[in-house]
């Protein structure tokens, strides 16, 4: 439940980040406008701001999805969850990604709230196992 709800508070925070703060904008304002009337090779209605700022907003609802139903699971069904290690294995891998993504393309905050949610889902991972 804990590295649920550090990953809950990720999501949320970036959420906010994304549509009430200027947080995720360039300090180049020139950029900004020129990403604004850029459109993406994918489709010419896309402009890649509104691109920037539709990948931020679902990474963030992926964090919300991955910590609500993981806290979820934990609280009413861990008997069942415990059960079969799918949801483990795949939160795990989930989260592995996301710490992966952070080392490589964020900055320390992150890394380090995704890397103690990754060590809290394989320490409930390992006790599940050795108490089975």
């Amino acid at each position: 439940m804990t590295g649920s709800l550090i990953i809950i508070t990720l999501g949320c925070i970036h959420l906010y980040l994304t549509f009430f703060t200027t947080a995720f904008s360039s300090r180049n304002e020139p950029m900004i406008q020129q990403m604004k009337a850029t459109s993406a090779m994918l489709n010419p209605a896309i402009n890649m701001w509104k691109a920037w700022i539709g990948f931020n907003a679902s990474h963030s609802s992926g964090l919300l999805f991955i910590g609500l139903v993981n806290f979820y699971l934990a609280l009413r069904y861990f008997s069942s969850v415990q059960s079969d290690p799918f949801f483990f294995l795949a939160t795990i891998f989930a989260i592995g990604f996301y710490v992966w993504l952070a080392q490589r393309y964020w900055f320390t905050l992150p890394l380090v709230g995704v890397s103690i949610a990754l060590i809290c889902f394989v320490a409930s991972y390992i006790l599940s196992l050795v108490n089975d």
